[in-house]
């Protein structure tokens, strides 16, 4: 099941994200880490109604963040669509554990539909260029890679952005 998040359940979105960044850190990818995602940005997500957790036996075992807000680093970006009525993805982490499950289609499957049935243009969102698999994932689901953004607290190394248009 997806749904809004509870600000109750912070502690465990924390222990979904550490195990991801863990995980990522092991395989040499560097996406994540001590300052990003922060349980303050998460918090805020929740205040805004914009985090969604999966929940697998009662369990929390991903996150996802569907946010109208465009961030100031998508600014130099050529979008597909004009920067009106678009859903930015933010955050989605499924925990280890769990990986390889198809939990990840299934967060990006609702995303998608939440998307079609509020009328937005298209969805956005970025991922780190080193993580191969992210970015296959994104290109095997249609979205198109238009540019990069850098984020120096997390990585020296790019981040693509994409796009889906609905």
């Amino acid at each position: 099941m997806i749904r809004l998040a509870k600000k109750s359940e912070i502690d465990k979105i924390i222990t979904v994200t550490k195990a991801c960044a863990a995980f990522m850190i092991k395989n040499g990818i560097y996406q994540w880490n001590e300052h990003y995602p922060s349980k303050q940005a998460f918090l805020h997500d929740i205040a805004q109604e914009e985090l969604y957790v999966l929940e697998v036996d009662k369990k929390i075992i991903g996150t996802i963040v569907l946010s109208t807000h465009m961030d100031d680093e998508y600014i130099p970006i050529t979008w597909l669509t004009s920067n009106e009525a678009n859903l930015y993805i933010h955050r989605l982490s499924v925990h280890p554990e769990y990986q390889g499950q198809g939990y990840a289609q299934k967060l990006m499957n609702f995303a998608e539909e939440y998307a079609k049935n509020n009328d937005f243009k298209s969805v956005r969102l970025d991922t780190f260029s080193v993580n191969k698999r992210n970015v296959n994932f994104y290109q095997t689901r249609g979205y198109k890679q238009l540019g990069d953004i850098f984020f120096p607290k997390q990585s020296e190394h790019p981040f693509h952005c994409f796009e889906l248009v609905l």
